[in-house]
């Protein structure tokens, strides 16, 4: 739970009272440790989290541009913005 929601330490220390007052929950030291353990490793968990939950395929580069017909056929298609997008998709880490 203090992972998937990625809790501030506010939220965590919140958190970890409510576990210590629930019939059959952790100890006062036990919270501690965890916290403790929490403030120390948080972003190196969250990162792996990331990690695991992404897609093998990443965005590596993408260019874009908007242009604008300046001749057509009818009158009330000319200036009309197009976008067009070109993105570069490969594997992570390569």
């Amino acid at each position: 739970s203090i992972a998937s929601a990625d809790m501030d330490l506010n939220q965590l220390e919140a958190f970890l009272t409510a576990q210590t007052k629930k019939q059959g929950g952790i100890t006062s030291d036990q919270a501690a440790v965890i916290a403790k353990f929490w403030k120390n490793h948080r972003t190196s968990i969250h990162e792996s989290l990331i990690n695991q939950s992404r897609w093998d395929n990443v965005l590596k580069n993408m260019n874009w541009r908007v242009d604008l017909k300046s001749q057509l056929r009818h009158i009330d298609q000319i200036n009309t913005p197009i976008a067009i997008v070109e993105m570069e998709v490969g594997k992570n880490g390569q």
